[in-house]
């Protein structure tokens, strides 16, 4: 992707109860915290995203992926896999994982300094989104590709 390209992104924080959801583009590279679907609330996700996909046309999605802390994969890591994986047979975007090692840390560091929260889980999950995303901006190595 060239840095002159004006293209949306959106962003996933996946988990088995909540799916934050950011979005970005490429021009201005900043990410905000957009919505949380609530899995445990919707018949389907993919409907929610789907809904998301149809308002905001981006070009390409992004999915964090927890590691280690030494950066190998654990439990956790083969379910964002999966999802990202529908996501590109669904909705025929390319997908890209992206490390999400302490975004949630982060997010819940950033809420209890704002005093949220359990009222925050939902934004929490937003937030871990916004910061996948914002670390995919600022990363060198996607600046200058397509993948």
């Amino acid at each position: 992707m060239s840095q002159t390209t004006d293209a949306t992104l959106i962003a996933f924080d996946f988990g088995t109860r909540r799916i934050g959801v950011a979005i970005g583009n490429t021009l201005l590279r900043v990410a905000r915290a957009l919505t949380t679907i609530d899995v445990t609330k919707v018949a389907d996700p993919f409907d929610s995203i789907s809904e998301l996909i149809a308002q905001w046309q981006p070009s390409q999605l992004v999915v964090g992926l927890p590691v280690h802390a030494d950066g190998e994969p654990h439990a956790m890591t083969a379910n964002p896999q999966r999802f990202a994986r529908q996501l590109e047979i669904r909705f025929g975007l390319p997908v890209k994982l992206v490390d999400e090692r302490y975004t949630t840390a982060a997010a819940e560091e950033m809420l209890s300094e704002a005093r949220q929260g359990r009222a925050g889980r939902e934004t929490r999950d937003q937030l871990a989104a916004q910061l996948i995303l914002q670390a995919y901006f600022d990363s060198p190595d996607d600046a200058e590709s397509d993948s």
